[in-house]
């Protein structure tokens, strides 16, 4: 078979493994209230998804190095069989512990497959092709995130939420015969010595962090002695990583790639970036079903222009970067990112529907052009001994990013709101907390008194504006991070022989 045509089978399984793993993280969004309804446990509803991501984050680093040490393709194949495992085994899942333990299961594979995938493309592809390929697989996420919610909406409404995680079971084997079948590397042996401290206590200091950040203010007061206690130890373990990493022969995160300036300041903007994503992919649905009173249907198609403008951003981000360098493209991705979050910003629930649309517009192709670049950033700055470890990082900050910003941005609407309610409402009334999510429930809304409900909308409406100031300041550090990058395109390392 010759050469582009084993290409073509490759990078139609790095799509496939992709679109799966991004979609991952959105298709079960409609399916919560159907699993707590069968399963019970709507405390443990939100770990569902924490347990995702947080494994994931957690993994990549470690998969990537492996992919440095061993190869590629065994680390692809680990990853596509724990993420293929979890997936049937939460279709599966007895009960809501058993559920989140295989989510947990499900990161760890997505932890090796999304590394791995950029950085294959990296291996197989020059420079010049890279960036056209990488505009594809920027695409993927753009479609997973629109199509991620009407396909979990469409199963569940039609079949059941079991089916959420078992139709990827079939996509996701074909993905690993095609790369088993078609990947071909020569791995040079060497003795290496794992980085075992690294490893033990990254886990332990990520997973502490992230844990905290994800309990803090809910389950756990921000002053609780246990809550001091998780941050405590992520400190001192990360402290711990810093120093072993500093003295490893083979660190899990060479701490050398922060001295390559591109590296170090594409990451600092994914960090950014990631942050405000999350922030709009999950707060601005409260605001069209809670403040402008429409359905979780008409919350997902306000979203639909900004999948649809990453598509484009995505494309014209591969070309740009080439012609125009790392710093335009990614300028002006982020300059677009910050329209859009300042016009967000600033609307209030008479402002028209059609500038809701061009807001999300701008971000979506704001995020096309910007995260493409990062990602080829990571691909062509170091040789093929770190490329592994690069494209990791880069997809551990996104993921740092948005657990990260989850947190926080969750932490900061229930400050808002309880401090706007704690002592009833401006006219007297008392409210719940029940009384809030029945605000942002469509089928309970009704049952709200029309008083309650007026002034409920405006409590939500003030929360998510103060929300919404705080991401366009976001977006602006953003825009002045990109200005640390080289104006040039990316270019191949010396090392890069694979």
């Amino acid at each position: 078979m010759n050469k582009p045509l084993k290409r073509n089978y490759i990078l139609g399984g790095l799509m496939l493994s992709t679109f799966l793993a991004a979609i991952e993280g959105t298709v079960i969004g409609p399916a919560g209230p159907r699993i707590v309804g069968e399963l019970g446990g709507v405390a443990l509803l939100s770990w569902v998804f924490t347990a995702y991501l947080l494994t994931m984050a957690v993994s990549t680093p470690i998969f990537g190095k492996m992919s440095d040490l061993y190869g590629r393709k065994p680390v692809f194949i680990i990853g596509s069989v724990l993420f293929l495992a979890g997936s049937l085994l939460s279709g599966l899942s007895q009960s809501m512990e058993q559920l989140i333990l295989f989510r947990a299961l499900q990161g760890i594979g997505a932890g090796a497959l999304i590394p791995v995938t950029f950085t294959i493309i990296g291996d197989i592809y020059s420079i010049e092709e890279r960036a056209k390929v990488q505009g594809l697989i920027s695409s993927v996420w753009g479609i997973s995130s629109l199509v991620g919610p009407l396909l979990g909406g469409y199963v569940v409404d039609y079949f059941n939420w079991r089916w959420v995680f078992g139709f990827n079971v079939p996509f996701g084997l074909l993905s690993l015969i095609f790369i088993m079948k078609f990947l071909h590397e020569n791995i040079e042996k060497r003795k290496v010595k794992i980085d075992i401290s690294g490893a033990v206590t990254f886990t332990v200091g990520v997973t502490a962090l992230l844990f905290g950040l994800a309990t803090g203010g809910q389950q756990f007061a921000w002053t609780s002695p246990w809550l001091l206690a998780i941050m405590a130890v992520a400190v001192i373990s990360l402290a711990l990583f810093l120093i072993i990493e500093n003295r490893a022969e083979e660190p899990l995160v060479p701490l050398k790639l922060f001295k390559v300036k591109d590296i170090a300041y594409s990451n600092l903007a994914s960090l950014v970036g990631s942050a405000l994503l999350i922030g709009l992919t999950s707060y601005l649905p409260l605001w069209v079903q809670g403040v402008l009173g429409k359905n979780a249907t008409m919350s997902g198609l306000i979203l639909a222009p900004m999948s649809i403008g990453w598509l484009f951003g995505s494309v014209y981000g591969a070309r740009w970067i080439i012609s125009k360098g790392s710093r335009y493209t990614s300028l002006i991705g982020m300059v677009l990112i910050a329209i859009g979050a300042a016009g967000i910003a600033f609307m209030t629930e008479n402002t028209p529907l059609y500038l809701l649309l061009f807001f999300n517009a701008m971000y979506g192709v704001g995020f096309g052009l910007s995260f493409t670049v990062y990602t080829i950033i990571a691909q062509s700055s170091v040789g093929y001994s770190l490329r592994g470890a690069s494209n990791a990082l880069n997809t551990f900050t996104k993921s740092i990013g948005q657990t990260i910003g989850v947190a926080v941005f969750g932490t900061l609407i229930n400050l808002r709101i309880v401090a706007q309610t704690s002592a009833g409402t401006p006219s007297g009334l008392e409210v719940s907390q029940d009384d809030i999510n029945n605000l942002l429930s469509p089928e309970k809304v009704h049952g709200l008194s029309p008083e309650l409900w007026s002034e409920l909308k405006h409590v939500l409406q003030n929360s998510l504006h103060t929300l919404f100031i705080v991401m366009a300041v976001l977006a602006v550090a953003g825009v002045l991070s990109v200005f640390g990058l080289r104006n040039r395109a990316p270019q191949a390392a010396e090392e890069d022989h694979a």
